[in-house]
Protein backbone atom coordinates (compact mmCIF):
# COMPACT_ATOMS: atom_id res chain seq x y z
CA UNK A 1 0.00 0.00 0.00
CA UNK A 2 2.92 2.18 0.63
CA UNK A 3 3.94 1.64 -2.75
CA UNK A 4 0.60 2.57 -3.88
CA UNK A 5 0.60 5.35 -2.26
CA UNK A 6 3.37 6.64 -3.41
CA UNK A 7 2.81 5.97 -7.13
CA UNK A 8 -0.82 7.57 -6.90
CA UNK A 9 0.98 11.09 -5.21
CA UNK A 10 3.68 10.88 -8.15
CA UNK A 11 0.68 10.28 -10.57
CA UNK A 12 -1.95 12.90 -9.35
CA UNK A 13 1.08 15.75 -9.45
CA UNK A 14 1.53 14.63 -13.12
CA UNK A 15 -2.17 14.36 -14.00
CA UNK A 16 -2.64 17.65 -12.19
CA UNK A 17 -0.35 19.39 -14.76
CA UNK A 18 -2.76 22.08 -17.01
CA UNK A 19 -1.42 20.46 -20.48
CA UNK A 20 -2.92 16.77 -19.19
CA UNK A 21 -6.18 18.21 -19.07
CA UNK A 22 -5.63 20.28 -21.97
CA UNK A 23 -5.14 17.11 -23.84
CA UNK A 24 -7.94 15.39 -22.45
CA UNK A 25 -10.50 17.90 -23.51
CA UNK A 26 -9.18 18.38 -26.81
CA UNK A 27 -9.80 14.33 -27.37
CA UNK A 28 -13.64 15.26 -26.49
CA UNK A 29 -13.92 18.76 -26.31
CA UNK A 30 -17.70 18.52 -26.32
CA UNK A 31 -18.21 16.86 -23.00
CA UNK A 32 -19.60 17.62 -20.57
CA UNK A 33 -22.44 19.72 -21.38
CA UNK A 34 -25.11 18.90 -19.10
CA UNK A 35 -25.14 17.47 -15.47
CA UNK A 36 -23.22 14.39 -13.94
CA UNK A 37 -24.90 12.11 -11.92
CA UNK A 38 -22.68 10.20 -9.30
CA UNK A 39 -24.32 7.05 -7.62
CA UNK A 40 -23.79 6.34 -4.25
CA UNK A 41 -24.30 2.90 -3.62
CA UNK A 42 -24.47 3.81 0.23
CA UNK A 43 -26.75 5.78 2.80
CA UNK A 44 -26.83 9.69 3.16
CA UNK A 45 -24.20 10.76 5.43
CA UNK A 46 -22.02 7.79 5.84
CA UNK A 47 -18.51 8.15 5.11
CA UNK A 48 -18.21 7.87 1.09
CA UNK A 49 -21.80 9.94 0.38
CA UNK A 50 -19.63 12.82 2.19
CA UNK A 51 -16.70 12.70 0.55
CA UNK A 52 -18.26 12.20 -2.63
CA UNK A 53 -20.57 15.37 -2.13
CA UNK A 54 -17.07 17.24 -1.79
CA UNK A 55 -15.53 15.55 -4.47
CA UNK A 56 -18.37 16.52 -6.87
CA UNK A 57 -18.48 19.98 -5.58
CA UNK A 58 -14.89 19.87 -6.93
CA UNK A 59 -15.35 18.46 -10.27
CA UNK A 60 -18.33 20.14 -10.85
CA UNK A 61 -16.32 23.44 -10.74
CA UNK A 62 -13.65 22.15 -12.69
CA UNK A 63 -15.62 20.53 -15.64
CA UNK A 64 -18.31 23.94 -15.60
CA UNK A 65 -21.40 21.87 -15.23
CA UNK A 66 -22.92 20.49 -12.12
CA UNK A 67 -22.54 17.34 -10.22
CA UNK A 68 -25.64 15.61 -8.66
CA UNK A 69 -25.14 12.75 -6.07
CA UNK A 70 -27.81 10.08 -5.99
CA UNK A 71 -28.19 7.98 -2.82
CA UNK A 72 -28.87 4.06 -3.39
CA UNK A 73 -27.93 2.24 -0.64
CA UNK A 74 -28.99 -1.68 -0.06
CA UNK A 75 -27.54 -5.26 -0.26
CA UNK A 76 -24.06 -4.21 0.83
CA UNK A 77 -23.84 -1.74 -2.04
CA UNK A 78 -24.85 -3.94 -4.70
CA UNK A 79 -28.05 -2.14 -5.19
CA UNK A 80 -26.49 1.07 -6.32
CA UNK A 81 -23.47 -0.54 -8.52
CA UNK A 82 -26.26 -3.07 -10.32
CA UNK A 83 -27.77 0.55 -11.23
CA UNK A 84 -24.90 2.22 -12.41
CA UNK A 85 -23.57 -0.94 -14.08
CA UNK A 86 -27.11 -0.43 -16.69
CA UNK A 87 -26.56 3.22 -16.94
CA UNK A 88 -26.11 4.47 -20.60
CA UNK A 89 -21.85 4.50 -20.99
CA UNK A 90 -21.98 8.38 -21.80
CA UNK A 91 -19.95 9.56 -19.31
CA UNK A 92 -23.24 11.20 -17.62
CA UNK A 93 -23.87 8.16 -15.21
CA UNK A 94 -20.63 7.38 -12.51
CA UNK A 95 -20.08 5.63 -9.42
CA UNK A 96 -18.43 6.21 -6.21
CA UNK A 97 -17.03 2.42 -5.72
CA UNK A 98 -15.69 1.10 -2.98
CA UNK A 99 -13.69 -1.94 -2.10
CA UNK A 100 -16.32 -3.52 -0.75
CA UNK A 101 -18.36 -2.59 -4.16
CA UNK A 102 -15.95 -3.69 -6.52
CA UNK A 103 -13.79 -6.25 -5.20
CA UNK A 104 -14.99 -8.28 -1.93
CA UNK A 105 -18.77 -8.67 -2.76
CA UNK A 106 -18.00 -10.99 -5.88
CA UNK A 107 -16.72 -13.20 -3.12
CA UNK A 108 -19.23 -12.73 -0.12
CA UNK A 109 -22.33 -13.05 -2.54
CA UNK A 110 -23.53 -16.12 -4.50
CA UNK A 111 -24.55 -14.20 -7.10
CA UNK A 112 -24.07 -10.30 -8.10
CA UNK A 113 -26.26 -8.84 -11.13
CA UNK A 114 -22.88 -7.16 -12.23
CA UNK A 115 -19.56 -8.08 -12.95
CA UNK A 116 -17.22 -5.50 -11.23
CA UNK A 117 -14.50 -6.23 -13.29
CA UNK A 118 -16.45 -6.33 -17.09
CA UNK A 119 -19.01 -3.58 -16.44
CA UNK A 120 -17.69 -0.69 -15.81
CA UNK A 121 -14.86 1.33 -17.18
CA UNK A 122 -12.43 2.85 -14.30
CA UNK A 123 -11.31 6.73 -13.81
CA UNK A 124 -9.44 6.88 -10.89
CA UNK A 125 -8.72 6.28 -7.24
CA UNK A 126 -10.12 8.79 -5.08
CA UNK A 127 -8.82 8.24 -1.50
CA UNK A 128 -8.12 5.25 0.83
CA UNK A 129 -8.38 5.18 4.28
CA UNK A 130 -7.68 2.13 7.56
CA UNK A 131 -9.35 0.67 9.57
CA UNK A 132 -8.91 1.51 13.57
CA UNK A 133 -9.46 -1.25 16.35
CA UNK A 134 -10.53 0.79 19.24
CA UNK A 135 -11.57 -0.47 23.17
CA UNK A 136 -13.75 1.36 25.74
CA UNK A 137 -11.85 3.62 27.89
CA UNK A 138 -12.39 1.61 31.04
CA UNK A 139 -11.44 -1.94 28.83
CA UNK A 140 -8.01 -3.18 30.73
CA UNK A 141 -6.30 -3.69 26.96
CA UNK A 142 -3.38 -1.21 26.14
CA UNK A 143 -2.16 -2.91 23.27
CA UNK A 144 -3.45 -5.56 20.23
CA UNK A 145 -1.03 -8.11 22.03
CA UNK A 146 -2.99 -7.46 25.47
CA UNK A 147 -6.25 -7.95 23.59
CA UNK A 148 -5.40 -10.91 22.03
CA UNK A 149 -3.85 -12.46 25.15
CA UNK A 150 -7.21 -12.22 26.69
CA UNK A 151 -8.98 -13.88 24.67
CA UNK A 152 -5.97 -16.75 25.46
CA UNK A 153 -7.20 -16.72 29.26
CA UNK A 154 -10.72 -16.25 28.81
CA UNK A 155 -12.55 -16.86 25.66
CA UNK A 156 -15.50 -14.46 24.09
CA UNK A 157 -13.62 -11.83 26.55
CA UNK A 158 -12.81 -9.72 23.51
CA UNK A 159 -15.71 -9.96 21.53
CA UNK A 160 -15.21 -7.20 18.17
CA UNK A 161 -18.60 -5.17 17.34
CA UNK A 162 -17.86 -5.50 13.28
CA UNK A 163 -20.17 -2.38 11.77
CA UNK A 164 -19.04 -3.29 8.51
CA UNK A 165 -17.87 -5.48 5.57
CA UNK A 166 -14.36 -3.92 6.01
CA UNK A 167 -14.49 -4.48 10.04
CA UNK A 168 -15.61 -8.24 9.32
CA UNK A 169 -12.71 -8.70 6.98
CA UNK A 170 -10.16 -7.39 9.31
CA UNK A 171 -11.40 -9.90 12.20
CA UNK A 172 -11.07 -12.64 10.42
CA UNK A 173 -7.37 -11.11 8.85
CA UNK A 174 -6.26 -11.07 12.22
CA UNK A 175 -7.53 -14.47 13.80
CA UNK A 176 -5.84 -15.39 10.70
CA UNK A 177 -2.35 -13.67 11.55
CA UNK A 178 -2.78 -14.59 15.29
CA UNK A 179 -4.64 -17.53 15.79
CA UNK A 180 -6.86 -16.11 18.31
CA UNK A 181 -10.11 -17.44 18.57
CA UNK A 182 -11.64 -13.83 17.89
CA UNK A 183 -15.62 -13.40 18.07
CA UNK A 184 -17.00 -10.58 16.01
CA UNK A 185 -20.41 -9.60 16.68
CA UNK A 186 -21.76 -7.77 13.47
CA UNK A 187 -23.70 -4.68 13.49
CA UNK A 188 -25.56 -2.93 10.42
CA UNK A 189 -24.01 0.75 11.06
CA UNK A 190 -21.63 2.14 13.12
CA UNK A 191 -24.03 4.18 15.36
CA UNK A 192 -25.44 0.76 16.74
CA UNK A 193 -21.88 -0.81 17.47
CA UNK A 194 -19.88 1.99 19.04
CA UNK A 195 -23.07 2.67 21.60
CA UNK A 196 -22.76 -1.22 22.59
CA UNK A 197 -19.01 -0.43 22.86
CA UNK A 198 -19.41 2.75 25.06
CA UNK A 199 -21.74 1.38 27.10
CA UNK A 200 -19.67 -2.08 27.77
CA UNK A 201 -21.54 -4.57 26.32
CA UNK A 202 -18.84 -5.08 24.11
CA UNK A 203 -14.90 -4.49 24.72
CA UNK A 204 -13.45 -3.71 21.10
CA UNK A 205 -14.69 -2.21 17.84
CA UNK A 206 -13.29 -2.09 14.58
CA UNK A 207 -14.70 1.13 12.22
CA UNK A 208 -13.23 3.86 10.28
CA UNK A 209 -11.47 6.87 11.89
CA UNK A 210 -13.82 9.34 10.96
CA UNK A 211 -16.70 7.28 12.86
CA UNK A 212 -14.40 6.59 16.26
CA UNK A 213 -12.63 10.05 15.77
CA UNK A 214 -14.89 11.93 18.18
CA UNK A 215 -15.00 9.57 20.69
CA UNK A 216 -11.38 8.94 20.73
CA UNK A 217 -11.23 12.54 20.67
CA UNK A 218 -13.24 12.60 24.08
CA UNK A 219 -11.84 10.08 26.29
CA UNK A 220 -14.41 7.72 25.60
CA UNK A 221 -12.66 4.81 23.49
CA UNK A 222 -9.43 4.34 22.85
CA UNK A 223 -7.35 3.62 20.08
CA UNK A 224 -4.92 0.31 20.42
CA UNK A 225 -3.99 -0.51 16.56
CA UNK A 226 -4.51 0.59 13.02
CA UNK A 227 -4.59 -1.40 9.66
CA UNK A 228 -2.09 0.46 7.51
CA UNK A 229 1.17 -1.12 7.15
CA UNK A 230 2.41 1.94 8.43
CA UNK A 231 1.56 4.79 10.99
CA UNK A 232 -1.92 6.85 9.30
CA UNK A 233 -2.44 10.72 9.10
CA UNK A 234 -6.05 9.44 9.99
CA UNK A 235 -5.18 7.85 13.07
CA UNK A 236 -2.01 9.86 14.69
CA UNK A 237 -0.53 8.42 17.22
CA UNK A 238 -1.86 5.02 16.48
CA UNK A 239 0.51 2.17 16.32
CA UNK A 240 -0.30 -0.11 13.27
CA UNK A 241 -1.17 -4.22 14.09
CA UNK A 242 1.63 -5.20 11.94
CA UNK A 243 4.38 -3.06 14.27
CA UNK A 244 2.77 -4.79 16.93
CA UNK A 245 3.86 -8.37 16.06
CA UNK A 246 2.16 -8.91 13.07
CA UNK A 247 4.20 -7.75 10.51
CA UNK A 248 2.98 -7.68 7.10
CA UNK A 249 -0.13 -6.83 8.44
CA UNK A 250 -2.35 -4.32 5.94
CA UNK A 251 -6.28 -3.19 5.55
CA UNK A 252 -6.98 -0.37 3.56
CA UNK A 253 -10.37 0.44 2.48
CA UNK A 254 -10.87 2.71 -0.84
CA UNK A 255 -13.08 4.70 -2.77
CA UNK A 256 -12.45 5.22 -6.44
CA UNK A 257 -14.40 6.78 -9.58
CA UNK A 258 -16.07 4.57 -12.01
CA UNK A 259 -18.40 4.84 -15.08
CA UNK A 260 -20.46 2.00 -16.98
CA UNK A 261 -18.77 -0.33 -19.34
CA UNK A 262 -18.65 1.84 -23.24
CA UNK A 263 -17.96 5.05 -21.81
CA UNK A 264 -15.50 6.09 -23.72
CA UNK A 265 -12.08 6.27 -23.29
CA UNK A 266 -11.67 10.56 -24.09
CA UNK A 267 -14.54 11.00 -21.66
CA UNK A 268 -13.06 8.62 -18.80
CA UNK A 269 -9.68 10.62 -19.71
CA UNK A 270 -11.33 13.96 -19.08
CA UNK A 271 -12.86 13.15 -15.91
CA UNK A 272 -9.79 11.02 -14.82
CA UNK A 273 -7.56 14.26 -15.71
CA UNK A 274 -9.84 16.47 -14.11
CA UNK A 275 -10.00 14.09 -11.00
CA UNK A 276 -6.43 14.45 -10.36
CA UNK A 277 -6.49 18.33 -11.03
CA UNK A 278 -8.85 18.75 -8.38
CA UNK A 279 -7.03 15.80 -5.97
CA UNK A 280 -3.44 17.89 -6.74
CA UNK A 281 -4.79 21.23 -4.52
CA UNK A 282 -3.84 21.36 -1.11
CA UNK A 283 -7.33 22.63 0.35
CA UNK A 284 -8.84 19.67 -1.62
CA UNK A 285 -6.27 17.38 0.25
CA UNK A 286 -6.84 18.81 3.70
CA UNK A 287 -10.73 18.44 3.80
CA UNK A 288 -10.37 14.80 2.39
CA UNK A 289 -8.31 14.27 4.80
CA UNK A 290 -11.09 15.64 7.64
CA UNK A 291 -13.39 13.65 6.34
CA UNK A 292 -11.33 10.54 6.94
CA UNK A 293 -9.74 9.86 3.44
CA UNK A 294 -6.07 10.00 2.39
CA UNK A 295 -5.87 11.40 -0.72
CA UNK A 296 -4.85 9.56 -3.73
CA UNK A 297 -5.52 9.90 -7.46
CA UNK A 298 -3.62 8.16 -10.60
CA UNK A 299 -4.19 6.69 -13.98
CA UNK A 300 -7.11 3.89 -15.28
CA UNK A 301 -4.66 1.55 -15.84
CA UNK A 302 -3.40 1.63 -11.83
CA UNK A 303 -6.70 1.46 -10.65
CA UNK A 304 -7.24 -1.50 -12.67
CA UNK A 305 -3.50 -3.32 -11.09
CA UNK A 306 -4.50 -2.18 -7.60
CA UNK A 307 -8.12 -3.81 -8.06
CA UNK A 308 -6.87 -6.83 -9.44
CA UNK A 309 -4.14 -7.07 -6.45
CA UNK A 310 -6.79 -7.18 -4.20
CA UNK A 311 -8.39 -9.91 -5.70
CA UNK A 312 -5.89 -11.92 -5.52
CA UNK A 313 -5.55 -11.20 -2.00
CA UNK A 314 -8.41 -11.00 -0.11
CA UNK A 315 -10.52 -14.00 -2.05
CA UNK A 316 -8.33 -17.18 -0.88
CA UNK A 317 -9.35 -15.44 2.66
CA UNK A 318 -12.85 -14.78 2.41
CA UNK A 319 -12.85 -18.43 0.81
CA UNK A 320 -10.77 -20.51 3.67
CA UNK A 321 -12.91 -18.34 6.58
CA UNK A 322 -16.29 -19.24 4.77
CA UNK A 323 -17.69 -15.87 4.99
CA UNK A 324 -21.08 -15.21 3.50
CA UNK A 325 -23.13 -11.70 3.29
CA UNK A 326 -25.87 -11.76 5.64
Amino acid sequence: MRTFAAIMTAASLLWAMPAAHAQAQAQHPSYPTKPIRIIVAYAAGQGTDVATRFLGEQLGRELGQPIVVENKAGAGGNLGTELAAQAPGDGYTLTMGTNATHVLNQFLYAKLAFDPEKDFEPIAMVGTFPMVLAVGANAPHHSVAELLESVKRAPRSADIAMPSTSARLVVEFLKERSSALLFGVPYKGSGNAVTDVLGGQLPAVIDTPLALRPHIAAGKLRAIGVTSATASNLAPGVKPIAEQGHPGFEFVAWNALYAPRGTPAAVTGVLNAAVNKVLARPEVRQRLLELGFEPAGGTAAALIEFARKERQRWAPIIKAAGIRAD
